[in-house]
């Protein structure tokens, strides 16, 4: 094992790399041994750790505000000094922090963001840490994946979301069509859902069958809603080692999943490039694909639209199989910290059961941990379980690939291509594939400098 990790951090804007200058550092000690050597030099001596995240909304920021009082009550000798950073400025300080060499104890990252930061050698792994006391059998086995890169757990998930299919009631119902199974593992297949969507289609009224993707926005966050439908199909996004795309994204299963997607637009002509302001609480789509955290947002602005008089939720669609992703923020400690252990401890208490419970009680998010999600009844009820069930049971990570941002790019170009160019499926796929490979060989590339 190297002493020395590479710091990547020239194109923290361009692509969301770190890339260029390197640093040194101590190799890792083993979990406990920090510990005992701080405290054979004083037993009363307060360690203050730094601890960065994304600042949320008022009860997200208030919901940390309490998780921290919490710890530094139950631990007087480790003081917290948290610092809420504006989202849009986060990833740069971060990486800023990093390249200079002075970064927080504690930061908070985005599940897709992992790669990066632990292939720059940023991150101190967690692996023993869980081994050791981090209750690994209270998490998800897929969700444990998504915060692992080559083997080592870096991140420490506190909460999870989940998409699922919204359909208006009543146009089902004006329609004679069937309503959806609310069983989790009892979803509508795909052509089920097309074969509603073009009953209730109707250019007439301005009523859109289905938003199978939520648009053609940032890839990023679309890449939260298409992937499932190349998973649900067969497909792959890119190798499980987060290398390469070539034979996974190329693969027959996956150009099935796009063919099938490109048709919801053109040839069925069931979905559209742009739909009328909030077209489903409006009655003008009769279909979407939408996230747990549309709930209360469709109860708090929408109040006359109502769960289960207007409109209600199903398990995610599948093709093949089910499948949805997962991964939201998390908790990871710098590998240059000088006290990694109370870093741990930290961590462990807020992603613990309990401090999943103090968090989610507060801010309505779905807890990452089985024991924690059943400590809130509503989860384990209609419709919220079908939200909790699905991540646990059918939950994928998006592909943990250092190169995530130009992979994310490219994928979406692709989807774009095909569908809104009416592009050569072969051809589209074949250059994501290039863009995706040549970006990983550019970062190797890089690294070597």
């Amino acid at each position: 094992m190297k002493k020395t990790y590479r710091l990547m951090c020239s194109a923290v804007l361009l692509g969301g790399m770190l890339a260029g200058c390197s640093s040194s550092g101590e190799s890792a000690k083993p979990a406990g041994e920090t510990k005992q050597a701080d405290a054979s030099v004083n037993k009363a001596e307060k360690v203050k750790l730094t601890f960065w995240r994304n600042s949320g909304n008022d009860t997200e920021n208030a919901a940390y505000e309490k998780l921290v009082a919490a710890f530094m009550e139950k631990h007087p000798n480790i003081s917290i000094d948290m610092v809420p950073i504006p989202y849009s400025d986060y990833d740069t300080k971060l990486r800023v922090s990093i390249a200079s060499g002075s970064p927080p104890d504690i930061m908070a990252l985005d599940a897709p963001t992992l790669a990066s930061y632990a292939d720059a050698g940023a991150l101190k792994p967690l692996t023993s840490y869980f081994k050791a006391d981090g209750n690994m059998d209270d998490i998800p086995k897929s969700t444990l994946a998504t915060y692992t890169y080559q083997n080592e757990i870096y991140m420490a998930p506190l909460t999870e979301s989940s998409i699922a299919l919204f359909y208006n009631k009543k146009l089902f119902q004006a329609n004679g069509i069937p309503l959806p199974s609310k069983n989790p593992d009892e979803p509508w297949t795909w052509e089920q859902v097309l074969d509603a969507a073009k009953k209730l289609n109707d250019p007439a009224k301005g009523v859109f069958g289905i938003d199978p993707a939520q648009g053609f926005g940032n890839a990023g966050a679309t890449a939260y809603f298409k992937y499932p439908i190349v998973w649900q199909f067969g497909g792959e996004i890119m190798s499980p080692d987060g290398k390469t795309a070539k034979g996974y994204l190329d693969s027959a299963a996956t150009k099935k999943a796009i063919q099938f997607f490109s048709e919801l637009y053109n040839k069925e002509q069931v979905s559209a490039l742009e739909y009328p302001p909030e077209p489903f609480p409006n009655g003008k789509l009769a279909i979407t694909i939408d996230g747990s955290w549309s709930l209360a947002n469709l109860k708090e602005k929408y109040p006359s639209f109502k769960l289960g008089e207007d409109y209600d939720i199903a398990p995610l669609p599948k093709g093949t199989k089910q499948a949805v992703a997962n991964g939201s923020w998390a908790l990871g400690i710098s590998a240059k910290s000088g006290h990694p252990d109370e870093a741990w401890t930290f961590i462990n208490f807020v992603t613990g059961a309990e401090g999943q419970k103090i968090y989610c009680e507060m801010t309505k998010d779905i807890p990452s941990r089985y024991s924690a999600a059943k400590q809130f009844p509503e989860l384990n009820e209609y419709p919220k379980n079908i939200f909790v069930v699905q991540n646990q049971k059918y939950g994928r990570p998006r592909p943990i690939t250092p190169i995530f941002p130009q992979m994310a790019d490219a994928v979406n170009k692709m989807f774009e291509d095909v569908t809104i160019g009416k592009r050569n499926i072969d051809t589209a796929v074949a250059e994501a594939v290039t863009a995706i490979d040549k970006a990983y060989a550019d970062a190797e590339a890089q690294k070597k400098k």
